[in-house]
């Protein structure tokens, strides 16, 4: 029987009501659930809507907080990087073969000392990955990117041929298992600058790093092309001119992507041992505790996490 994880998130955030929501529809899943948090809180938002824990959810618990919805506190921010390390050490042990993380704030690394600002930097660094990529998957666009979290100065003098290259193989690779029945597969990579940087005069990168990037990946047997202006990348990609698209930096790719898949998108972490996936959206600290999460985001996780492994 599968097994996979779940972590609780930040306690003071929408995960432990979007988990209990989630548990009419776990409970009918064949597969064994490992949760990863604080069972009073859980229990006492089961209780509140009258939901029952499944059979197949066991609560690993290992906090006992009194937590105000809304409010993050240090305690609430180191026991989220403590469900996450649990996490980790139970899929290395085998216990597991995926894990979906409930929403955590980036703060909580900063609290907790550690040199890392997502998930996604976090998981890397556990499981040794050295070639990693912070992907999107959604039934109308799937996306991935270059660069994450970093200020958006620092964009251009982060991007290189190599981090591009790493990144479309290990696209390539998710596009494949995502699309197994496809014969011929198109990712597109987006332009850095306006119009793709019109031949070099609103900008070099194109010319510089993305066009030897897409030769080499094409060598390579890669399907990428490009680059493309990203005002409208995102429309032809929805006329199914394109498969996947390669985003440069964050707000490129995320900004199309959650306007269409806020509700039902899902983040996925390549490159890991693992399959690791999660909400797209994050705490939402402004309606924990008033009973209007939506638990889409968090099914469609768990459910391509399932698909995957």
């Amino acid at each position: 029987m599968k097994q996979i994880c779940i972590t609780l998130g930040d306690p003071s955030g929408v995960g432990p009501e979007i988990l209990v929501k989630s548990f009419p529809y776990l409970a009918n899943l064949n597969i064994k659930i490992i949760v990863i948090g604080d069972s009073s809180l859980i229990l006492s938002q089961a209780q509140k809507r009258g939901i029952s824990i499944p059979s197949n959810v066991e609560i690993y618990s290992i906090s006992e907080l009194k937590v105000i919805p809304g409010a993050p506190t240090s305690e609430t921010h180191l026991a989220s990087i403590k469900y996450l390390k649990t996490a980790i050490e139970l899929l290395k042990m085998g216990e597991a073969q995926g894990l979906v993380t409930l929403p955590i704030n980036k703060e909580a690394f900063k609290v907790a000392g550690l040199p890392f600002r997502g998930h996604t930097e976090f998981l890397a660094n556990a499981f040794q990955a050295s070639d990693y990529a912070m992907a999107f998957y959604g039934q109308k666009l799937s996306i991935s990117l270059v660069t994450t979290h970093i200020p958006f100065r620092e964009i251009g003098k982060n991007l290189s041929q190599e981090k591009i290259l790493r990144v479309a193989r290990l696209s390539f690779d998710f596009l494949r298992k995502i699309k197994p029945k496809k014969r011929e597969y198109r990712i597109a990579l987006c332009g850095l600058n306006p119009h793709a940087g019109e031949g070099g005069l609103l900008g070099d990168e194109e010319e510089t790093i993305l066009k030897p990037a897409i030769e080499e990946a094409r060598r390579e047997g890669i399907p990428l092309f490009g680059p493309y202006p990203s005002d409208s990348l995102f429309y032809w990609t929805l006329q199914k001119k394109f498969d996947f698209i390669i985003a440069l930096y964050h707000d490129q790719g995320l900004i199309p992507f959650k306007m269409l898949h806020f509700k039902d998108g899902v983040n996925i972490t390549l490159g890991l041992p693992i399959v690791r996936t999660s909400p797209v959206h994050g705490t939402a600290y402004d309606i924990a505790g008033k009973d209007l999460a939506d638990s889409k985001s968090f099914v469609s996780a768990i459910n391509l996490t399932l698909k995957l492994i």
